[in-house]
């Protein structure tokens, strides 16, 4: 999977004719240190159960405390009800980079004020890559779009966008990652899902 990272360029810096890009930090040691903090703010993350009626599409949701719902498109035979599958993956990566820049920000006390993260998914030819290592076949491609609203020299921009891209999910995708499949024995996490669902109606903006 390839990931491109990109800085939204507010319309004070077109006028400057300001350039941001991502740059090697000079003191990794520091990095280091406060994404050991980002890191530990994390707790673990919760067990998560999905539920579905195979007569469709719909799926419903439980992580933790929280419920959800996942669906598909209607021209692709969903009811559109909630998010779809790569659209809860792109909300993860969006929601760590905006919450781990934010926090190394107000680490260094910079004056950050808001982050916007647009996320797209698309499917690649991997010659078309031309940083990517797969030459053959087809990659998955995640382009993101960071901005930065506040009073932030174009070093401080470079360095929050060197950060975005270090961001626990993001680097979850980037490494090479083990799924396990097994059968779920009776009586198991399928009989809690359908409790915790049937208790408490999930919550969807639709």
């Amino acid at each position: 999977m390839t990931i491109r990272m990109r800085v939204w360029r507010s319309e004070r810096d077109a006028h400057s004719g300001a350039h941001f890009q991502v740059v090697s930090s000079d003191n990794e040691t520091e990095i280091g240190n406060i994404m050991e903090r980002i890191e530990g703010t994390e707790a673990k993350p919760a067990d998560v159960i999905v539920r579905g009626n195979a007569s469709g599409f719909l799926q419903e949701i439980v992580s933790g405390a929280h419920q959800l719902r996942a669906d598909e498109p209607a021209d692709v035979g969903g009811g559109d009800a909630a998010p779809g599958p790569y659209d809860y993956l792109l909300i993860g990566l969006g929601a760590c980079t905006s919450m781990t820049v934010g926090l190394y920000a107000r680490s260094k006390k910079w004056p950050l004020e808001n982050i916007s993260v647009s996320l797209s998914h698309s499917r690649i030819h991997a010659k078309d890559c031309a940083e990517c290592e797969t030459k053959d076949g087809m990659l998955d491609r995640i382009d993101v779009e960071i901005g930065l609203s506040g009073a932030l020299t174009p070093d401080q921009r470079a360095k929050l966008m060197e950060i975005a891209a270090k961001c626990p999910v993001h680097r979850t995708l980037k490494s090479e990652i083990n799924i396990r499949l097994r059968t779920a024995p009776s009586g198991s996490l399928r009989e809690i899902a359908e409790t915790k669902i049937q208790s408490k109606p999930p919550q969807t903006g639709k």
